[in-house]
């Protein structure tokens, strides 16, 4: 479901104020921090660990060099490349980090908008 651009709230972190929508995703992706990572990572009940951070890592800098959010193929070919997996193997990695998947998890913990034509997969 698409968010309605009326219904926003402003959530008050370490590093300062950050706007987001009715389903948690950061309205200014520019205004993401790792404040914003912890504080959403612990709305979708997870506990962000090294490997969690890497992908977010590679998330932001994807968005920094593209101007555009990476859909899930680039970061399962991220994680295959880097643990030598095949793409069963790198989906098994990637979404025991992120079990609600890579737009409901991974893309909100790491500071994007929520997209308009993904599904929450």
């Amino acid at each position: 479901m698409r968010t309605r651009p009326d219904i926003l709230t402003e959530i008050e972190l370490p590093s300062g104020p950050v706007t987001i929508d009715e389903h948690g995703y950061i309205t200014d992706p520019d205004a993401w921090s790792l404040d914003f990572a912890d504080h959403a990572a612990a709305q979708e009940g997870i506990v962000l660990g090294p490997e969690h951070r890497e992908i977010i890592k590679f998330l932001r800098d994807f968005l920094d060099s593209h101007g555009v959010a990476a859909d899930a193929r680039f970061v399962l070919k991220y994680i295959s490349d880097r643990d030598n997996l095949d793409k069963s193997g790198a989906k098994d990695v990637y979404f025991g980090l992120f079990p609600k998947g890579h737009v409901k998890q991974a893309c909100k913990i790491a500071g994007m908008k929520q997209p308009r034509a993904w599904s929450t997969g």
